[in-house]
């Protein structure tokens, strides 16, 4: 090779550049790290969909109302009013709980609560009425049901006894909010109550009412001595045994019954499982308030100087 082509291959022989070193990474600030924690959880498989979270004062707060009873109900535990009436005084801004008035129905308090009422509440309450009707067969005691008519429709001015005393003028406001307090039902008559007092509701008809019911019963059949021991204490109806009765002949034809609830047909229930039919069947009684010389179809007031 001639000294021309060694100087022509000595410059063509180039040594490849030399690469500038990676530049150092510079250390990432916590917000950097942050950011890049958030994109990478992001888009981590998970097993397990995310759970959405209540923010934590609502959380404490269902913790803290979970077994609070409502405050129309507690009212109603303490006998201040029933639970249609607690709703009323509630919206009209009636009561007050710990001194704060409360207007949102459905509000929880806890069992400790001072729960204080309006007199004007009260003043509402002393004007509500009771009325007392001699039910006819034919008519049930609630809602209209199979083509029967409801009691109440025999609630006119017209159908007022003309012998009651109450010293009332009878109002339509009368009849707002009126409701049967304990049923009695299509083929038996008798006194039967409607009144717009809590109070008087929860007396009769409250899970823990003790007034007693008589009635007059006609049967037919035999009974035996042991059938008349078991009307009185020992039967049961739908797997749940009845509460102690007094049961007594007041005739040949007719038994008194004397009793202390009031499950559905009981009268008649009973007396099926003791071989009797019944014939005929007449309230005559609630509490201390009796039927008297009501007649059948006609109503009156309950006077002031009567109690259940």
């Amino acid at each position: 090779m001639t000294a021309g082509a060694q100087r022509m291959t000595r410059a063509t022989l180039k040594l490849p550049p030399r690469e500038a070193p990676a530049p150092r990474a510079r250390p990432l600030t916590s917000r950097a790290r942050r950011a890049q924690h958030g994109r990478n959880a992001s888009v981590a498989p998970s097993a397990v969909a995310p759970r959405a979270v209540a923010p934590a004062a609502a959380v404490a707060t269902a913790a803290a109302h979970s077994g609070n009873p409502r405050l129309s109900k507690r009212m109603s535990e303490l006998g201040l009013c029933s639970r249609r009436e607690a709703d009323e005084w509630i919206e009209n801004g009636w009561v007050s709980v710990d001194g704060v008035v409360t207007t949102a129905l459905g509000t929880r308090v806890p069992p400790d609560a001072r729960i204080e009422v309006d007199p004007a509440a009260r003043r509402h309450q002393g004007t509500q009425v009771t009325i007392l009707l001699n039910k006819p067969i034919g008519y049930v005691s609630g809602q209209a049901e199979d083509g029967y008519q409801p009691a109440s429709v025999l609630l006119r001015p017209e159908n007022r006894w003309a012998e009651d005393r109450a010293p009332l003028t009878f109002k339509p406001s009368h009849l707002r909010g009126l409701a049967p307090a304990g049923r009695l039902d299509i083929d038996s008559t008798g006194l039967i109550v409607f009144t717009q007092d809590g109070r008087v509701a929860r007396r009769l008809i409250g899970h823990d009412s003790e007034v007693e019911k008589e009635y007059l019963v006609r049967v037919e059949g035999t009974l035996s001595p042991e059938g008349m021991q078991r009307l009185q204490h020992g039967l049961e109806l739908d797997g749940v045994k009845l509460k102690p009765a007094r049961v007594s002949w007041q005739n040949e034809h007719q038994l008194r019954f004397v009793l202390r609830e009031g499950r559905k047909r009981q009268i008649r229930r009973m007396c099926e499982l003791v071989g009797l039919g019944v014939t005929g069947l007449k309230r005559v009684r609630t509490g201390s308030v009796v039927l008297g010389k009501l007649p059948t179809g006609k109503w009156r007031y309950l006077r002031a100087d009567e109690k259940f």
